[in-house]
């Protein structure tokens, strides 16, 4: 039991190592997490301004079930995030300051391991030795967030986006390697900024993770994520904020006792095209119930 995956994240970012591990059906996870940021925006990053120096404090509420699909081993889960913002940027030439507090965007994920990971009982996981797993997933973002149509920084983003990912996850003794390659597809904005339409193209992404097994059920990771495209147009005039970042992180979690863990982690942005990089740090504490626990 102490082995048993996080099946959902607790974090304002998008480099989320053990996605597609497997864990007995019929378990519940509840997270309560804690996430700071400091640099750029970490939920919107092509928000027409420059020079950002934000600070988000960032409170997030997620679920995760695993469930039987077929024989297959499948998760379904909610994030709800909470966040106090402050700082300022420069837009046309202008500084800008902003300061809010309140709900972001919910999201929701089903995801499903393919192969490598059927659908077990707690007493059936027990001897369960992962090998190779391949899995998809599919997350919505809902537009429920704080919006103000007079601001340029908003804790909601009034848009839905669609992330379909594939995960592959190998095995080699004590470490596992994965690679999750998404593309994050948008609607539009339709009433940005006074009024504006604003739309943003797919963006495409790719994780890389090297995951190191303590044993007693603490695991140790490497992350890495690179992600390209959002470029975004005004009115259908496009603009110059084509994105080509590189993040770099780790991730460390613990047991508490076999229904309770802690999972500290954090990231740095080693590269954006547009300046907008932004430094995270955070802590999940996760409940396990359910499934015969």
């Amino acid at each position: 039991m102490l082995l048993l995956a996080v099946a959902a994240s607790a974090r304002a970012q998008d480099i989320e190592p053990r996605s597609f591990s497997n864990a007995p059906v019929g378990v519940n996870f509840l997270i309560v997490g804690y996430a700071f940021t400091r640099g750029g925006l970490s939920f919107d990053p092509a928000v027409p301004v420059t020079n950002p120096q934000v600070r988000t404090s960032n409170a997030v509420l997620a679920y995760s079930r695993v469930f039987d699909l077929a024989g297959m081993s499948a998760k379904v889960d909610a994030i709800a995030p909470f966040t106090w913002l402050s700082g300022t940027a420069n837009f046309k030439g202008e500084s800008v300051q902003r300061e809010v507090d309140g709900l972001g965007d919910a999201r929701f994920r089903v995801s499903v391991n393919f192969f490598g990971a059927p659908a077990m009982s707690l007493q059936e996981f027990a001897s369960y030795k992962q090998d190779l797993i391949v899995g998809g997933s599919l997350q919505v973002s809902v537009p429920v967030g704080q919006y103000d149509p007079t601001r340029l920084v908003n804790l909601g983003t009034n848009r839905w986006f669609f992330k379909p990912e594939l995960g592959v996850s190998k095995a080699l003794g004590p470490l596992t390697l994965e690679f999750m390659p998404s593309v994050t597809v948008y609607t539009a904005n339709t009433n940005f900024f006074d009024g504006n339409t604003r739309t943003q193209d797919p963006i495409y992404s790719l994780q890389g993770h090297a995951i190191y097994n303590l044993g007693s059920g603490i695991w140790i990771s490497e992350d890495v994520t690179y992600f390209t495209g959002g470029s975004t147009a005004i009115n259908g005039v496009p603009n110059n904020d084509l994105q080509r970042n590189w993040r770099f992180g780790a991730t460390i979690s613990f047991p508490l006792d076999a229904r309770h863990s802690i999972r500290l982690y954090g990231s740095h942005g080693a590269f954006a095209r547009t300046n907008d990089n932004y430094d995270l740090v955070g802590i999940d504490f996760q409940i396990r119930f359910g499934g015969g626990l």
